[in-house]
């Protein structure tokens, strides 16, 4: 039998590699001073900016409007996630009706929607009206409680609502922290926090008893109107010397 012989097949030269381009390095963004990182406020500069503010506005009021402690409850439930102008708007004729929580019970979910259909949530924020007003009835003989943990445990009710009703109709010396106080406890400094509970217990902490009964309303109209989110108008900023936002442009 003949023997087969194969011819050797001629290996293909290796094609040199490409050596890859460097990328370049992109520059690193830098780093955001961290609010905490600078200088603490002192107890007189504290003083000062309290002492401006009510210089400036000795008898500051809430903006919602209400008749009594039920009606203020009320207001500020059905405030989250809403403007006050558009409560304010929505609740005039509604605490004509319904100022107190047998009236608010009488007039029935249905009947509710439609004075507050304008505001947001309006049907969840309908059902926990009227079940608070149950709730007041059956524990609490038709009177709004005194401690922020009863309120708390009505339906729709948290913390902020608890303290902004023991101040205001009762005129415990609570913070309550909403979007504007938030901002500007961050924002200058005064009181760094990662959560509304962490900015309301650090500005308890610091501010003097004497300025307490109005200072949530100092500081939420200072962010409403002077320390606004997109563009503070650092300018007219009553404290702008005394701020500590890297950022102000003053």
């Amino acid at each position: 039998m003949a023997k087969i012989t194969r011819k050797p097949v001629p290996r293909k030269a290796a094609v040199p590699k490409k050596k890859a381009k460097p990328v370049a390095a992109k520059p690193k963004a830098p780093a955001k001073k961290s609010l905490k990182a600078t200088r603490p406020w002192t107890p007189a500069e504290v003083r000062e900016v309290f002492s401006r503010f009510r210089k400036a506005n000795p008898e500051p009021k809430g903006e919602l409007e209400h008749v009594n402690p039920f009606t203020l409850l009320v207001a500020v439930v059905l405030s989250a996630q809403a403007t006050d102008a558009g409560v304010n708007k929505a609740t005039r004729a509604l605490f004509e009706v319904a100022d107190t929580p047998q009236k608010m019970f009488d007039l029935g979910e249905e009947s509710l929607r439609e004075y507050i259909r304008t505001i947001g949530l309006y049907r969840t924020k309908a059902k926990n009206v009227i079940a608070l007003s149950a709730k007041l009835l059956g524990e609490f003989g038709g009177q709004v409680p005194r401690t922020r943990a009863e309120i708390e445990s009505l339906p729709g009710a948290g913390r902020k609502t608890a303290n902004v009703v023991l101040n205001m109709a009762f005129g415990e010396h609570t913070m309550a922290v909403d979007t504007h106080v938030f901002r500007v406890g961050n924002r200058t400094g005064l009181a760094p926090g990662k959560t509304p509970l962490e900015v309301e217990l650090g500005l308890e902490k610091l501010i003097p008893a004497e300025f307490m009964l109005h200072a949530h309303h100092w500081l939420i109209l200072h962010g409403r109107y002077t320390c606004l989110a997109r563009k503070p108008r650092c300018e007219v900023c009553l404290i702008n010397d005394l701020c500590r936002w890297p950022e102000k442009t003053v």
